[in-house]
């Protein structure tokens, strides 16, 4: 089935989805700061001149004039936070910790030589304390990359089968998946966070608070009308498109990075019916408690039927018929019929 990673065009594709996701979050980010301030204006009642819609959003606009630098700023220190600190605000969201030689010898030793046997730096191994069947790997660049795995699948794979999760893993890092993920997780998602925290504070109430008047630049008091109204309208617009940002990256994150990650396990181990078993075992044993956003991250991330036109990750039965038929893979009964179908040269992954 050739090379299963090291597939240039998917590299260069990674590359340079990171650098465009990392060079709008500075436009993005006064999108959504002038879209808050806004909202405020609408529900305090802030006005500037004699206008009674253009005047909010005047007062929204001179506020962001105020305070555009210290937005940059801010998404300076979040870069500079994120970039040292991604790792452990990862852990953090899972729960993950991480383990050595000495603690889990076989699942070390197993990583080990896969690195090994293709000159690889052998990246930090993390677990998760949980019953949950599902990995990941992390990472931006050489010495930070690392793989993390939950109790259930340890306890629940055998070592042929882990070992073709560990090199899936391994895969993503060569393709360069994980930086992409990474910035998609912690450097972007923080739009979908504040949006979200921006929606609940409406339903708490939070932005409450004079609605009944607002003040002119001439300090007059004039009552509330459709002007605060259509200018909450418009900010709760603005503040939605960086809410709906987590569904666009999810259009970013390719769903054939799986089936490549995949393929690249048979690569590195030349066993698919490790990797197909182990699918098998992962499917429907996936659920963990974690962030949606970290999920994309899995190896596997269930979704509802409906959520499934979104999702990021391919079906597990689709996965494991290209593991049968385009790597020669057996598939065990009962979940679906042995396919003896003969390699092909392409396949989801090329």
């Amino acid at each position: 089935m050739g090379e299963a990673y090291g597939l240039q065009t998917h590299i260069w594709n990674n590359n340079g989805k990171s650098v465009l996701l990392m060079l709008g979050f500075p436009v993005l980010l006064l999108l959504l700061t002038y879209g808050l301030f806004l909202l405020y204006a609408g529900f305090a009642g802030m006005s500037v001149g004699e206008d009674p819609v253009l005047g909010y959003f005047v007062w929204a606009g001179d506020a962001l004039a105020r305070a555009w630098p210290y937005a940059l700023v801010a998404a300076g220190v979040w870069f500079a936070i994120a970039y040292v600190f991604y790792q452990n605000i990862i852990d953090a969201a899972t729960g993950a910790h991480k383990v050595e030689r000495k603690t889990e010898p076989k699942l070390y030793n197993l990583l080990e030589n896969l690195c090994i046997s293709r000159g690889l730096k052998t990246p930090d191994l993390r677990i998760m304390e949980t019953d949950g069947m599902n990995a990941f790997a992390t990472g931006l660049h050489e010495g930070q990359y690392s793989i993390t795995v939950t109790r259930g699948l340890m306890n629940a794979l055998n070592d042929e089968e882990l070992e073709a999760v560990l090199a899936h893993e391994l895969t993503h890092i060569r393709n360069r998946d994980v930086r992409l993920l990474v910035i998609a997780v912690v450097f972007v998602g923080i739009f979908s966070f504040v949006g979200e925290m921006a929606f609940r504070g409406l339903r708490w109430g939070s932005f409450s608070g004079g609605g009944s008047s607002r003040r002119s630049s001439s300090g007059g008091d004039r009552n509330s009308g459709g002007g605060a109204i259509i200018a909450i309208i418009v900010a709760l617009v603005m503040i939605g498109i960086a809410y709906a940002l987590a569904i666009v990256i999810r259009f970013a994150l390719s769903r054939r990075r799986e089936y490549l990650a995949d393929a690249g396990s048979v690569e590195l181990t030349k066993n698919p019916d490790a990797m197909i078993s182990a699918l098998q075992k992962i499917s429907g044993n996936a659920t963990v408690n974690a962030p949606s956003e970290v999920r994309e991250m899995f190896i596997e991330n269930p979704h509802s039927e409906f959520a499934s036109m979104f999702a990021t990750h391919p079906p597990i039965q689709k996965r494991i018929q290209a593991l049968a038929q385009y790597a020669g893979g057996r598939v065990a009964a009962p979940q679906m019929p042995i396919q003896e179908a003969a390699p092909r040269a392409k396949g989801p992954w090329g």
